[in-house]
């Protein structure tokens, strides 16, 4: 969080690289058993945490690197909010797809983690920070329930700019190419979820 720029093993800004591809390539490559463990009474559950920091993030589909303008905060925002549009997109797609999965995102607030070991504002205890994670994992209210974002186990409306549906779109394929996902498993599965 808030580093200085540096790249990824695989090349990719470290932001970006770490806080949303890792989680939409190991999503993905899990996709299939999520899909297979899930069944009408009780949906399989994926849980994307992103941050506040979402609201103030841009997306550059052009510099999803930083490469022209790198900025730490600016970075980390735009990897935030990556993982909503992104979270919105699979709920979409399993849908579709009639699969019995659900996708949701939540807000953790301010955590007293190592992260924020230097800040004097109050933050959350580890296991307050965790308690929308668990609540978004097991509630029985949010059994076949996806597409939402959630703070302090509330159903909250994300910026605005996540529900834009040809943004989320371009993000998922933009992120197919970057991780080269057609390249794993089922090739043609693959391709026809990345378009």
């Amino acid at each position: 969080m808030l580093v200085p720029e540096r790249k990824t093993e695989d090349g990719f800004e470290e932001h970006f690289g770490l806080n949303y591809l890792g989680h939409f390539l190991l999503t993905n490559l899990l996709l299939e058993t999520l899909k297979q463990s899930g069944t009408r009474s009780r949906n399989a559950r994926i849980i994307t945490v992103s941050s506040a920091t979402h609201y103030v993030g841009r997306l550059h589909l052009n510099d999803l690197q930083s490469r022209c303008s790198y900025s730490p905060h600016g970075a980390y925002a735009q990897s935030k909010l990556a993982l909503v549009l992104f979270t919105y997109r699979l709920q979409h797609l399993v849908t579709a797809d009639g699969s019995h999965v659900t996708a949701n995102v939540v807000d953790p607030g301010v955590v007293n983690t190592e992260l924020y070991k230097n800040v004097c504002w109050a933050t959350k205890t580890p296991e307050e920070g965790a308690s929308t994670s668990i609540y978004a994992a097991v509630s029985p209210e949010l059994e076949g329930v996806g597409g939402i974002y959630l703070y302090n186990e509330q159903r909250t409306k994300s910026t605005d700019v996540s529900y834009d549906e040809e943004l989320q779109r371009r993000l998922w394929t933009e992120s197919c190419k970057m991780t080269r996902i057609s390249d794993v498993g089922n090739i043609l599965d693959w391709q026809v979820l990345c378009l």
